[in-house]
Parts: C-alpha cells; sequence; structure tokens
C-alpha cells in the first residue's frame, strides 16, 4: 500500500495531538529559542515555520517510527533489556536523540546547536512529556518534539539571514 504524501504528513499530526502535543505548543519552543534573535517575533511566525516542517517525509517518518515505539514501551511490548531502557529514558541510551537528529539534519548545524540547547533546558511542552509522570512513555517524543522546534527555528535563521548577522 502506497500512503500519499498529504496523509502521511496528516497521520504524523494526528498521532502527535493524540500525544498531547499541538502545533502551537512547538511554536512556543522557536518563539523560546528565536526570541534572543528577533524581538518582535511572533506566534503566528513561529507557527508558519513549524508547519513548514511538518511537510517533510523525513519529518513524518520519524514521528511515526518514535511515536510507534514509545507505543510498544507502554504496552510492554519490548524484548529486555530494551523494554526497561526505553520505559526508563535512559540517560545513555541515546537513539531517541539519534532518531531526533534526522530532523534537525535537514536545516544545517544551526538546527544542532538548538536542538542541543533546546534538548538541555526542555522548555514548555518538553518538560511535561519529560516528566516521566503517568502511563505514557515519550522517550522518543520528546526529542522529536524539539527537533522540530530545532529545525522550525533554523528555518526561520535561515529566512533572515541579515537580521542573524547583525545580531551575532
Amino acid at each position: 500500500m502506497v500512503i500519499e504524501h498529504e496523509s502521511l504528513e496528516q497521520i504524523a499530526r494526528n498521532l502527535l495531538h493524540q500525544r498531547g502535543v499541538t502545533e502551537n505548543d512547538i511554536a512556543e519552543l522557536v518563539m523560546f529559542l528565536q526570541k534572543p534573535y528577533f524581538e518582535n517575533i511572533d506566534l503566528e511566525t513561529c507557527l508558519l515555520h513549524v508547519n513548514k516542517v511538518l511537510t517533510k517525509r523525513e519529518v513524518h517518518n520519524a514521528i511515526l517510527t518514535g511515536i510507534q515505539l514509545d507505543l510498544l514501551a507502554e504496552e510492554n511490548k519490548m524484548m529486555e533489556p530494551l523494554q526497561e531502557i526505553v520505559q526508563k529514558d535512559e540517560g545513555l541510551y541515546g537513539i531517541d536523540e539519534i532518531l531526533a537528529f534526522s530532523i534537525v539534519n535537514l536545516y544545517g548545524s544551526i538546527g544542532f546547536t538548538n536542538y542541543g540547547y533546546i534538548d538541555k533546558v526542555k522548555p514548555g511542552i518538553l518538560k511535561i512529556l519529560n516528566s516521566h509522570e503517568g502511563p505514557h512513555v515519550h522517550t522518543f517524543l520528546d526529542d522529536i518534539v524539539g527537533a522540530i522546534a530545532a529545525a522550525a527555528a533554523s528555518r526561520l535563521a535561515h529566512d533572515n539571514p541579515t537580521y542573524s548577522d547583525i545580531t551575532h
């Protein structure tokens, strides 16, 4: 069965929504990342860039893969010791970040620095996803959401190179 690009995008967006993440949540992360560099930035501009990132096939694939792995961990359907590693989101696992890199890689080195920073401070929805409270596992999702935000922030910076050159 061949899935059309648009339907794959909608499936990915629906999965994000089902897991409690909205495009606005991600746009707020973009705002957090870019506010120091764009004093007049608004949520609508950030949302525009989030939505553009969410049209990419690589992003759909990362969302589907990561959420599927989180769901398998929630249902205790992974082999040990992987089950415990993913369920506990062990710090040295790192495969969740590797999947996220497939997203940030779309927008160059600035995507990596944005991702590293937001993954470290975990503002907004990332703090909620990373809380490890409740029945849900978000080992992959928190990194994917951070990567989408980092990619959107990078896209915004690439669209405004003269402002970035002045501020750095």
